[in-house]
């Protein structure tokens, strides 16, 4: 202990200065105004970075991945896959940087989908794929009439969702309301991709009359040519008459139903006949293909129409959704008639400014904690210096994360504050040190500070490059998890750097203007002590310590109960008592009920499903509205466009979207909300025979499902084979506890009706 005393108050000779780079270096700072200059810029960088920086709650995650549709009509399921999808999977493969290639093959048609490595160049991705399909065009079988390619990317999710509901008006009149105002939403700034989904659209229905037709001897093909043929517009050419030329067209466009019935189908007994004579002929909505409605806990319920708006790659969520909603309340005042109502149903913009929000008041709060510990333990002077210099580490850390192209979004300010435990061990060091040495007094506060600041340079040097080292690893992560983390990967190492530098410049300048100048003005006499910490810590931190340094017996038992800890915490998820997760569960106010009748039910049956869980919705307290898609997919959201949510257009299908009410207004959060309906959902799923998913937006990287798994077979195994292996590899997974929501590929058999003509 005395040896211990003694080492610690043997100092240099007084006028011997350390030499070196770096103590010239953090001599400059002491004796001239770029300690300032430096506070100065990097709060002002810090700043724009805050408000430049585009905001959004995910990260941006370039998935290059696209839908190829194929036509091939007439063709069965096992035609297509045989001549059509297995053939153009071998052709994708052939691309590099394809990591899977899988289809889905049914009558008349297939959907072949190519997803490129993640990081792959996008635009370069799509021209390789659009080329290799070009390039063999000549291998396409007769039966293919057409196909289509459709990428998919991540800014293909719509920010804000806006649910047009009336008890005036019917689904067909919000319908043309609702074009009429995306198209005018359309215009304001970086929104991107637009879709209305719901309502009935216009359309001149023609319905034939059998008896009519056959009284005047006209067939179908006399009405479907007469219709192809009227509804043309041709350009015939140009002829010269005095001097001008006069260019000769011939648009025959239907542009009413009134031209509609009036149209000439046949001649009978040398009389025309007009298609009214065996038609009758409306101008009106579609037939119902699909339903939308929107309902609230007091019973009522409205057809509705949702406008889904998504934003160009590289904007801010936050002010788009700001410009829309905007546009939105001038909307209301012109457009949008008194009875209908606009219900926000998804504002990503508002959740995105929500989360920021949260993270940097958490951020603030936490830097607060660390202040205060520091103002009660060693002064206000030196928790002002650690209060400065952790805010200009996170300043350049943001203003770098806007030159890499980074967004402020959940996974960037989760960095920061998992990096704050690591940024205010430099200064906190540092300041502790040269506090020491002003405060001993055998040199003038200069020479302390560059003594105190050269002592604990290997160390804060060694801790900084042994963090950088730790986060590496984080940078060969692969898969989407890879650029998902990447912001952390890249903004703990940069805090870090730039608190050792502030560490380095800031702190020692401050630490001498702060506490050095006070100890010359004050004669060198300390009021607080001679090193400046309260008698109280030491003699705490000495009853807490001493019996470890006297006593062997003491050394190994707290030696042995570390060990015991660290395996007893080891055991916890062994045992199944601590859930090992790779991120934890997201509060949102939103969930989807993802639901699947047998293939071959009616639309009008899942509708019946649909209005039964609407009426269990109700009885939720913290549900505010739902918002139900019959026969047609939901907008697609961060995890449906991984799992193609946005093809579900079937009479079988049927989406449910639920709004909960603000996180801060219940005590339960989403995960453990969908936890406690599960049970009754699935009774109500079970008693119409349908398949009930609860989807939550997910606190990473979408994925196909929690568990996946792929059978396989030999070529000349029969399918059958293969959908039996399937359902037993379903029946095992059953067994398993905590396994829910499980669904396969397979669908169901069905009636067919299939007309054989007398060739």
């Amino acid at each position: 202990m005395k040896r211990w005393l003694c080492g610690v108050t043997t100092m240099p000779d007084r006028d011997v200065r350390p030499n070196g780079f770096i103590p010239r270096v953090v001599e400059q700072f002491l004796t001239s105004k770029l300690s300032v200059l430096m506070i100065i810029v990097a709060f002002s960088v810090g700043a724009a970075a805050i408000w430049f920086t585009p905001r959004e709650e995910e990260p941006q995650i370039v998935v290059p991945m696209a839908d190829v549709f194929v036509q091939a009509p007439g063709a069965d399921a096992g035609q297509v896959e045989n001549l059509v999808a297995t053939p153009l999977e071998r052709l994708l493969w052939q691309i590099d940087g394809v990591e899977y290639v899988y289809s889905t093959s049914r009558r008349d048609a297939a959907m072949v989908t190519v997803r490129f490595f993640v990081g792959e160049d996008r635009e370069r991705s799509l021209v390789k794929l659009h080329n290799k399909i070009a390039m063999n065009i000549d291998q396409v079988p007769p039966l293919v009439k057409g196909w289509v390619i459709k990428p998919v990317e991540i800014d293909d999710v719509p920010i804000v969702n806006l649910t047009l509901y009336s008890d005036r008006y019917d689904d067909y009149a919000l319908r043309r309301i609702g074009e009429e105002v995306l198209a005018r939403l359309a215009e304001v700034k970086d929104t991107s991709r637009t879709h209305i989904v719901g309502g009935r659209k216009r359309e001149i229905r023609v319905e034939l009359v059998p008896e009519k037709m056959a009284g005047r001897g006209v067939s179908k093909l006399d009405v479907l040519r007469a219709l192809q043929g009227t509804d043309v517009s041709v350009a015939a050419g140009a002829f010269s008459r005095r001097n001008r030329e006069i260019l000769v067209t011939g648009e025959f466009f239907l542009t009413s139903a009134g031209e509609v019935e009036d149209l000439v189908v046949s001649v009978h007994d040398a009389r025309p006949v007009y298609l009214r004579d065996i038609a009758t002929v409306e101008d009106g909505p579609e037939e119902a293909v699909h339903h939308a409605r929107i309902g609230f806990p007091d019973g009522s319920a409205y057809p509705a129409v949702t406008l889904a708006l998504a934003k160009k790659k590289g904007s801010n969520a936050v002010r788009v959704a700001e410009d829309v909603l905007q546009r939105l309340e001038e909307l209301k005042e012109s457009v949008i008639p008194s009875g209908v109502q606009v219900k926000v149903t998804r504002n990503y913009g508002q959740t995105a400014q929500d989360k920021v929000s949260d993270l940097l008041r958490s951020l603030a709060f936490a830097i607060l904690i660390v202040v205060a510990l520091l103002f009660y333990t060693m002064g206000w002077r030196e928790a002002l210096v650690v209060a400065v210099s952790v805010p200009i580490a996170f300043s350049l850390a943001l203003f770098v994360n806007l030159l890499f192209g980074y967004t402020i979004n959940r996974v960037t300010l989760f960095a920061l504050i998992l990096s704050l435990g690591l940024v205010v061990d430099d200064p906190i060091t540092n300041v502790d040190n040269i506090q020491r040495h002003i405060l001993m007094g055998r040199k003038d506060p200069l020479q302390a500070t560059l003594f105190a600041v050269h002592e604990v340079l290997p160390p804060v040097i060694m801790s900084t490059l042994a963090i950088i080292v730790s986060f590496i690893p984080m940078f060969f992560i692969t898969g989407m998890m890879g650029p998902y983390m990447a912001p952390m990967a890249a903004n703990v190492p940069l805090t870090v750097t730039f608190s050792t530098l502030a560490a380095l410049t800031v702190v020692p300048w401050l630490a001498y203007t702060l506490i050095g100048r006070r100890v010359e003005k004050d004669g060198g006499e300390d009021p607080e002590g001679q090193e400046g910490v309260p008698s109280w810590l030491k003699r705490g931190y000495r009853a807490a310590v001493e019996p470890f340094l006297g006593a062997r017996r003491w050394r190994w038992l707290l030696l042995g109960g570390i060990l015991v800890l660290l395996v007893l915490s080891l055991a916890l998820p062994m045992l199944r008592l601590v859930p090992l997760k790779m991120l934890p569960f997201d509060n949102k106010n939103e969930l989807q009920l993802v639901l699947d009748l047998p293939e071959g039910s009616t639309l009008e049956a899942t509708d019946r499903m649909v209005r039964d869980f609407a009426d269990y919705l109700r009885s939720v307290p913290e549900v505010t509205s739902f918002v139900s898609y019959v026969g047609r997919p939901s907008p697609m959201d961060f995890d449906g466009m991984v799992r193609h949510y946005y093809l579900r257009d079937q009479p079988h299908l049927a989406d449910i979207r639920i709004n909960l009410v603000g996180k801060n207004e219940r005590h339960m959060q989403s995960h453990a909300l969908a936890l406690r309906l599960r049970n009754d959902l699935e009774a109500l799923a079970q008693r119409f025979g349908a398949t009930l998913q609860i989807v939550e937006t997910p606190p990473g990287p979408p994925v196909l499902a929690t568990v996946v798994a792929e059978v396989y077979g030999a070529p000349s195994l029969d399918y059958e084979d293969l959908i039996s292996a399937a359902r037993q590899a379903m029946r095992v997974m059953a067994d398993e506890p905590f396994v829910v929501d499980l669904d396969t590929t397979i669908e169901m058999p069905r009636t067919r009706l299939d007309f054989i003509p007398d060739k």
